[in-house]
């Protein structure tokens, strides 16, 4: 991802690409463009909810 986004502004952003890809039918090269940037998106997705389910893990860990 070329620019930091929250969790919350990426899936907009690939809820955004997805609707394009459904109802514009862009050309292959867009499409390419589109699918690589909603790849690299879920990719910091998935980084971001596996860093906050190690960080609350360690949080609650203090409580025991």
């Amino acid at each position: 991802m070329s620019e930091a986004k929250s969790y919350k502004e990426a899936l907009e952003r690939i809820e955004s690409i997805v609707s394009t890809i459904e109802n514009d039918q862009p050309g292959v090269d867009e499409l390419t463009k589109l699918v690589q940037e909603a790849t690299d998106l879920i990719l910091a997705c998935k980084e971001k909810l596996s860093n906050a389910e190690t960080n609350l893990s360690a949080t609650l860990e203090k409580l025991n």
